[in-house]
């Protein structure tokens, strides 16, 4: 395994990251794929195995059972607290980024998780309700109070991203280091304006659903898998692209045949040649880790990255929230 800072913070995390949307108690108004406590520890023993130390889970994951699981195989299996780099958010949530809000939802986070401090806190998305100096100083005062080592956002427009570190500058508070954002070889937009933004400030890339929801690690688009079957959300998010994005899909898939290795492996490689620190990959199958540690070590060819970005078309937004008309 690899590892790498994120932005400037000192903070060294490996080139993958535990995805803790698998994990947690499955129910009908989250998920219905995710993994039990034993299934939640075994999986992440095998990724510490491999050397993966980067851990991101978030307050509603699974109302909370996310991080209570991840908290609980931490302990179980020995692990010490500065072995490993946990990252949670916070935004779905009554108040969603208010003072009030983000104070009382750390201490819920800190508290399932079994941990003093966070390596890494996000605001999950950006809050129209809420004074961006609000939120830039609570989260601030998370930083100076030793409750938070670092500060991350996600899926948000460029210009809201680049208003909120503006105000962090101006009043000298702690600016974001990471952008989880939603990239993957189909979808691309935050391209045009929030990825620039993003190394203007040195701003570390952890994008989520770098495989596009399994659409990249497997040649048919529809799998069947509890996921595949359940997932309302990944629906929505792909379906109406498919016939776009099949033909990106097939490259993947004959890059992949040629140069032997799985197409998790390809796709996650393009990440990597596109500057990012460490996509978050989300697994509910012990192989699923091990094919996307393949992609560390794997170097695609120029030619092969042109043909994998050839295809692409824009796309409709899927992650940063529009306002509310």
């Amino acid at each position: 395994m690899e590892y790498t800072e994120i932005g400037k913070t000192g903070i060294e995390v490996s080139r993958l990251c535990v995805g803790g949307m698998s994990f947690g108690t499955p129910s009908e108004d989250f998920h219905l794929w995710t993994l039990e406590q034993d299934a939640t520890t075994a999986m992440i023993a095998h990724a510490l195995e491999m050397g993966v130390n980067f851990i991101d889970t978030a307050n509603c994951y699974s109302d909370g059972t996310s991080e209570r699981f991840i908290g609980r195989a931490l302990r179980d299996l020995g692990v010490k607290r500065d072995k490993v780099v946990i990252a949670s958010k916070v935004y779905f949530n009554e108040g969603m980024l208010s003072r009030e809000a983000i104070l009382r939802e750390i201490d819920g986070t800190l508290q399932r998780l079994g941990t003093d401090y966070l390596d890494l806190y996000y605001i999950h998305r950006f809050d129209y309700t809420t004074p961006i100096e609000e939120t830039m100083e609570t989260l601030h005062r998370l930083v100076t109070t030793g409750k938070v080592r670092a500060l991350g956002a996600s899926a948000m427009y460029g210009y809201q991203f680049h208003n909120m570190q503006l105000a962090a500058e101006r009043h000298g508070w702690t600016l974001f280091s990471a952008m989880q954002n939603h990239y993957n070889l189909l979808y691309r937009e935050d391209e045009r304006e929030l990825i620039p933004i993003c190394q203007q400030y040195g701003v570390s890339l952890i994008p989520y659903s770098p495989l596009a929801g399994g659409h990249l690690s497997r040649r048919e688009w529809e799998a069947d898998t509890a996921r595949s079957r359940t997932d309302r959300v990944l629906h929505a998010k792909y379906d109406p692209m498919q016939q776009a994005d099949e033909g990106i899909v097939k490259r993947v898939a004959d890059i992949a045949g040629q140069r032997g290795v799985p197409m998790s492996a390809v796709a996650l490689a393009w990440h990597f040649s596109r500057g990012v620190t460490a996509p978050i990959v989300g697994a509910t199958n012990m192989t699923h880790f091990d094919d996307a540690v393949k992609a560390v070590e794997f170097q695609l060819t120029p030619e092969e990255i042109a043909s994998l970005e050839e295809l692409y078309i824009p796309h409709p937004i899927a992650g940063a929230r529009p306002p509310k008309k």
